[in-house]
């Protein structure tokens, strides 16, 4: 220690702090107090030294906090409110108050128990009080992990609420064609681990079927949709709300729940599918890195899918460690290029081995991937080599992640429930369903779950490059930089405040 203290004061550092716990031992197990090193300190170097004892004064100032995740969204709550809840748990368990404790947890785990429950366990025909309502499931755009635990969940939670499911194969060409069967609790059995879609997928859009298409929906008596898919099932569910004034068998409640590895669906921070598909592209990233774990110097070049939605390139850059992520959301030229090439290029001089560049597929018409590896290749001359990779279709995944398989069965059980809603509403009154509210998209925003209506969701989207106007995520590429050592900012506008423990009805609706 006074050699340390020695060099710093040699390097003209004039302050130095040492930090004594009030338990701190030698190898002898004999104490070591703080007056005992001041005596040291001034009897080897002749430092000025004094003694400070913090005492109880340690307890005061603002209480400790923990940080967690409500939904989308972390809030900080009391360390000791969160203490108090888990004894109250064990307290609860210990006195076999079971229902309480369960409580005690929370509502997110409260409602995951219930839905456990809802699709393990089928109750005898004798006890499911049938609603006389037809619902019909289907799926729509490109396949994603997640999508057949969603419909696992929706056939499930549907018949233990009296409903007759009917299982729509191969999209709205397949809905024209009356490719429709009913289908069973058992039918889905085993449905959840199972990856892309085993109804069938297209990205045909409704609008030249819609004759068709209302013509099974009169045949097969449905009474509501469940759509889960993708943008292309988000277009399909306008089309289908537009036709309403000529096609009144359109006048069902319809509701969508996001499914693609895209992430691009407005109304909802996540889609099923694209935390599947960001553990593929993260393990890849990984896999390749390792790859030149006996070679110096060497620079991957990246590309990733997502159409012009640049969520798959942000996040996948920012847990495999990339230095640049080049997305459509945040225009680039050739001078951010050449800075990028350059910072990377100092990285290399030093003792960093390997570096990562990461391209969403539709970032730049001239920037491609071949011109980046081209442009890295020719600046790195010397000091490093590069090689690229275009993932492809691999990153959809084969079985999905517990994310998804979870967030799929959760979110499409709040489906079936709204849409039991809806039609119990309605029983007996013989009206249509013509207003906004009974055409929604259901998705998680923040920390709640919140049916939207597409109407007012068209407001917010950007058509043209399907993708949201707002994206969360963006919010993130500062961090990304700083991680990349970047000279870059990271700014926290919304400084919440402590939150407290809730229980009861008041805390909010989280997955």
């Amino acid at each position: 220690m006074c050699i340390k203290l020695s060099e710093n004061r040699a390097r003209k550092k004039r302050l130095n702090i040492i930090i004594v716990c009030e338990g701190a031992i030698d190898t002898q197990n004999k104490p070591i107090t703080s007056e005992q090193i001041r005596e040291l300190v001034v009897k080897q170097l002749g430092y000025d030294t004094r003694v400070t004892i913090l005492g109880h004064v340690q307890r005061g100032g603002t209480p400790s906090c923990v940080v967690s995740l409500n939904g989308n969204q972390a809030v900080r709550l009391p360390l000791m409110e969160c203490v108090q809840m888990t004894q109250g748990v064990q307290k609860a368990m210990d006195e076999r108050r079971f229902s309480n404790a369960v409580q005690l947890r929370g509502r997110s785990f409260e409602g995951n128990l219930s839905i456990y429950k809802q699709l393990a366990i089928k109750k005898p025909d004798s006890q499911i009080t049938k609603s006389g309502f037809n619902v019909a499931v289907i799926n729509v755009g490109a396949p994603a992990a997640g999508m057949n635990a969603a419909v696992r969940s929706a056939v499930r939670v549907g018949i233990s609420e009296g409903h007759k499911m009917f299982a729509i194969y191969d999209g709205f060409e397949g809905f024209a064609k009356g490719q429709i069967k009913e289908i069973g609790w058992s039918d889905v059995g085993g449905w959840t681990g199972q990856g892309g879609s085993i109804l069938g997928t297209k990205r045909i859009l409704p609008g030249k079927y819609l004759e068709d298409i209302a013509a099974q929906i009169r045949t097969h008596s449905i009474n509501a949709l469940l759509i889960i898919g993708g943008f292309e099932g988000y277009l399909g569910l306008l089309e289908l709300s537009a036709a309403r004034g000529k096609h009144e068998e359109f006048c069902v409640p319809m509701v969508m729940v996001p499914a693609t590895v895209s992430n691009n669906v407005p109304g909802s921070d996540f889609s099923i599918g694209a935390d599947t598909a960001l553990n593929t592209i993260t393990d890849t990233c990984d896999r390749i890195k390792q790859s030149a774990s006996g070679t110096k110097r060497r620079v991957f070049i990246i590309e990733t899918m997502g159409g012009y939605c640049g969520y798959l390139a942000n996040m996948g850059a920012l847990a495999a460690g990339a230095d640049a992520a080049y997305i459509f959301e945040e225009p680039f030229d050739i001078r951010d290029l050449q800075s990028n090439v350059e910072h990377l290029t100092e990285k290399m001089k030093t003792c960093i081995q390997r570096g990562l560049v990461i391209r969403n597929e539709n970032c730049n018409e001239n920037y491609t991937t071949d011109f980046i590896y081209q442009l890295y290749s020719e600046e790195g001359k010397g000091v490093f080599d590069c090689r690229k990779n275009v993932l492809g279709h691999m990153q959809q995944g084969g079985a999905p992640s517990p994310f998804d398989r979870n967030f799929g069965t959760k979110i499409s059980a709040r489906a079936m429930q709204w849409i039991t809603g809806k039609l119990k509403e309605a029983q007996g009154k013989g009206r249509k369903f013509v207003n906004d509210d009974s055409v929604c998209v259901l998705g998680i925003c923040q920390r709640n779950l919140l049916f939207q209506p597409v109407a007012e969701l068209k407001e917010k989207t950007d058509f043209e490059h399907r993708i949201p106007k707002e994206q969360w995520w963006l919010k993130l590429r500062p961090l990304m930089k700083i991680l990349a050592k970047y000279k870059a900012s990271y700014e926290v506008s919304d400084m919440s405040q402590l939150e407290h423990v809730h229980t009861g009805p008041e805390e909010p609706a989280a997955i």
